[in-house]
């Protein structure tokens, strides 16, 4: 097991036309799990690429227990990484791809690597399959194997790039819960890519956010979730996501208002608005998430026409004709009709608020963060 340090890492393409990492400094410690999350080209996997030794940093370093490996081949850093694409040799069985990083990389007998392998894919519930080839396994048993392969090496540092990602959605919630599971029991480093954020939020320690190449935010996913430091971070995490209105922000004496046009106003008191009246901005992006948006029955609440109503199961999701896309996540016993108006709130502990030109939020806590830093 190992502690990963990222440096100010920066990875360019095209002599320096494409920036594909802009100085990502990332400390994963000694049997963490980080997920790292963001939308398709925002350079997570090259990131995990680098790591693993696949790719060559332009600039910055990476440290493996310490040790700098920047310069170092990858077949000489004690690292696994499990694919997308499962990268199982075809013409293999399951035992010789499980054994085949063994042979490569350790000094043992081959009587020592069959007890080895037996041992983890018997861990893995696939020791029935080790004289098949990949042309005769699922999908999971293919991810299964390549899991194992990982495993088997008993490496410093997992490395996954979106290794679900080819599998239903049925399958990859189970082998979301066999990893974590093997991580917990194993205890090793570990760093997982995806671009699903759900994935992200239920798997990892902690979550790192990525977008254009810039690390954007880490944090334990509830704190990330609570306490976004932007609205690209507010909208990323959350499913359905962020609620993000225009308004103006204008002084109220006692407080601040909230106004999107002729729609609505909304007030925010005491010390939220004082930060958001020390800011001095006058255009902002308010953000509500929809589980944080309630149907109200008086006419204190907001005004708002139903557009359509989504039905998924527990739950009925609403769509409001309150912004570009508003959306309230409700009891599936709230059944508005289309075309109906309704009244809608949420508290103001709930409120999000972003700069308008910079779309760094009004309202971070910085102070929680470290809190939840030291935790």
């Amino acid at each position: 097991m190992a502690t990963v340090t990222l440096d100010n890492l920066r990875k360019e393409f095209d002599s320096g036309q494409i920036v594909a990492v802009d100085d990502v400094s990332l400390t994963v410690e000694d049997g963490e799990f980080v997920t790292v999350v963001g939308p398709s080209g925002c350079g997570k996997s090259t990131t995990l690429r680098m790591i693993a030794g696949l790719e060559q940093p332009t600039s910055g370093s990476i440290r493996i227990d310490g040790e700098d490996v920047t310069d170092v081949h990858a077949r000489h850093r004690d690292v696994a990484m499990v694919f997308q694409n499962y990268a199982l040799y075809p013409h293999k069985t399951v035992r010789q791809n499980m054994a085949f990083g063994l042979r490569m990389s350790t000094d043992m007998d081959e009587d020592e690597r069959h007890e080895k392998v037996d041992e983890t894919a018997t861990m893995m519930g696939i020791d029935d399959l080790l004289d098949d080839k990949p042309s005769e396994l699922s999908g999971g048993q293919k991810q299964r194997v390549a899991l194992g392969r990982a495993i088997v090496r008993e490496p410093d540092v997992f490395l996954f790039d979106e290794p679900l990602s080819n599998l239903d959605a049925k399958l990859r919630t189970s082998m979301r819960t066999e990893i974590q599971r093997l991580q917990e029991e194993l205890g090793i480093t570990s760093i997982y890519v995806t671009h699903d954020q759900e994935e992200a939020m239920t798997m990892g320690d902690r979550l790192a956010i990525m977008n254009d190449g810039v690390l954007q935010q880490t944090g334990r996913p509830s704190d990330v979730y609570a306490n976004p430091r932007s609205e690209f971070v507010g909208g990323f995490v959350g499913s359905p996501s962020m609620n993000n209105v225009d308004v103006t922000v204008e002084d109220a004496g006692d407080g601040v208002t909230l106004r999107n046009g002729d729609r609505f106003a909304y007030s925010l008191t005491g010390e939220r608005a004082d930060r958001v009246a020390d800011a001095g901005v006058q255009r902002a992006r308010l953000g509500i998430r929809p589980e944080n948006v309630a149907v109200v029955d008086d006419r204190d609440g907001i005004g708002t026409t139903v557009e359509v109503v989504e039905p998924v199961g527990s739950d009925n999701y609403l769509h409001l004709d309150l912004g570009e896309e508003f959306i309230a996540r409700v009891a599936s016993g709230i059944e508005p009709e289309p075309g109906e108006v309704i009244y809608v709130t949420f508290d103001e502990s709930d409120v999000h608020l972003f700069d308008s030109e910079s779309g760094e939020s009004l309202l971070f806590d910085g102070e929680r963060e470290r809190t939840a830093a030291t935790v």
